[in-house]
């Protein structure tokens, strides 16, 4: 198949990039031409800048694809300019949501593709939402033959998916757990969440590209595993063979009292519980079977991250911010 991706070396498209380049597929990878030094060698790379639509539009003018794939695309205008540059150039056009954009509070902790989308805490959801509305409006309306796929909380070999940590990543919450200091989990650490690697994703993907039974569908792509919180932080001090000494706060606690936007990421997203029903999907690609455990995924995150100095990026702004909220609850507790 021959297959276009906008963007194509991040968390999620990069395994994806991989999966098909070993699969054989004409791949072209659209971006400014970072990380392509880690690509296989029978990937195409278009070096421009999606944002420029006219530069764009004289590179692929004698192209076609069987689809296009958009992993950047986070306002409703990057969708317009997509549609207007891929239209009539693809049999299919997969847009890249989020599963961020389900109903918060939830109404029912399973969530599958029928559950509604609205999250008033977080815009970045909220805009992930306009764009999905204005793919199916174009698809109703025009053929427009699109595929929605909404990841969760989907985690690579670069950084340690956690629940609370700083604008420079997690790397600082590892550096805590090592020195043995306090670890901030929201809540209690008993809310349910899923977490997918990569490579699984990467598998319910591939299955989805050129698939009939994909145009004007949604479908979510996640690991069948629900862990609690307490269990994630567990596992990742098991990684790091430590033990865990968690502190509990509440988000919105965590939202009062800090510039970090806790509010979308926590209250319109991670503190929800959530069990993800992928039914829909298997039965759209029936070998799509997640088979990474979060304790086996993580820990092969955690022993890549900890071999290499480039991936360790401290925060100490964000340490300094966890070493006063816990102080300043730890006063509190004293004083009342």
């Amino acid at each position: 198949m021959k297959v276009l991706f906008i963007g194509g070396t991040g968390t999620i498209s990069m395994a994806i990039t991989r999966e098909l380049a070993n699969r054989g597929d004409e791949l072209f990878l659209l971006n400014r031409g970072n990380r392509t030094s880690e690509l296989p060698e029978n990937v195409k790379v278009i070096n421009a800048d999606i944002n420029d639509e006219e530069l764009v539009k004289e590179k692929i003018k004698d192209l076609e694809f069987d689809s296009v794939c958009d992993f950047i695309g986070f306002v409703p205008e990057q969708v317009e300019r997509d549609y207007r540059l891929f239209k009539g150039k693809t049999k299919q056009y997969m847009y890249i949501s989020s599963a961020s954009a389900y109903n918060k509070p939830s109404r029912n902790y399973v969530i599958t593709e029928g559950t509604s989308l609205a999250n008033p805490y977080w815009e970045y959801s909220r805009n992930k939402i306009a764009c999905e509305e204005l793919l199916m409006k174009l698809y109703r309306e025009e053929g427009f033959p699109i595929t929605i796929i909404r990841p969760s909380h989907t985690y690579d070999e670069r950084s340690v998916p956690l629940g609370v940590c700083g604008d420079k990543g997690s790397y600082q919450v590892v550096k805590r757990m090592l020195e043995g200091k306090p670890v901030i989990i929201h809540g209690d650490g008993t809310s349910l969440w899923t977490m997918t690697h990569n490579s699984d994703f990467a598998k319910g993907f591939v299955g989805l590209i050129g698939n009939p039974h994909a145009i004007g569908e949604a479908f979510q792509i996640t690991n069948d595993e629900t862990l609690t919180w307490n269990q994630i932080y567990e596992s990742v001090a098991k990684a790091l063979n430590v033990k865990l000494n968690a502190y509990y706060v509440s988000s919105e606690f965590l939202d009062a009292v800090s510039d970090y936007d806790f509010k979308g990421s926590l209250i319109g997203d991670k503190a929800c519980s959530v069990v993800f029903d992928n039914s829909k999907l298997k039965k759209a690609v029936p070998e799509f079977k997640p088979c990474v455990h979060f304790e086996d995924g993580v820990k092969r995150t955690i022993d890549n991250v900890l071999s290499k100095k480039e991936l360790q990026i401290e925060d100490p702004e964000f340490d300094a911010w966890c070493d006063r909220v816990i102080e300043a609850l730890e006063k509190a507790k004293k004083e009342i």
